[in-house]
């Protein structure tokens, strides 16, 4: 079995192989649906770095997260969704009544 951060080593092996930051062209179509679902996980697994017991996500440094924060803005932007995604992250923040 691998330590953490033996494993952390084996994910920064493979994120820094030659190639990995050459652009690529993703051509699919999603439902808005699934946009919103897909940019709120992915901010909630970005935003939950300390907590994360995930040694990829763990190790994944400020400029990539800052990237992907910018990927998830441009799906939003895409699909007309950006103003809709703020009023649910400001109903998301409102304490919760018992």
């Amino acid at each position: 079995m691998l330590t953490t951060n033996e494993v952390a080593q084996v994910f920064e092996t493979i994120l820094s192989s030659p190639g990995m930051n050459d652009a690529v062209r993703i051509d699919m179509r999603i439902s808005r649906k699934n946009v919103l679902l897909l940019t709120h996980v992915i901010e909630q697994r970005l935003i939950s770095k300390g907590e994360t017991k995930d040694v990829l996500l763990a190790s994944v440094s400020n400029d990539t997260r800052d990237e992907l924060k910018g990927i998830l803005v441009d799906f939003l932007e895409k699909a007309g969704l950006v103003e809709l995604s703020e009023k649910l992250q400001q109903f998301s923040q409102l304490p919760q009544k018992q």
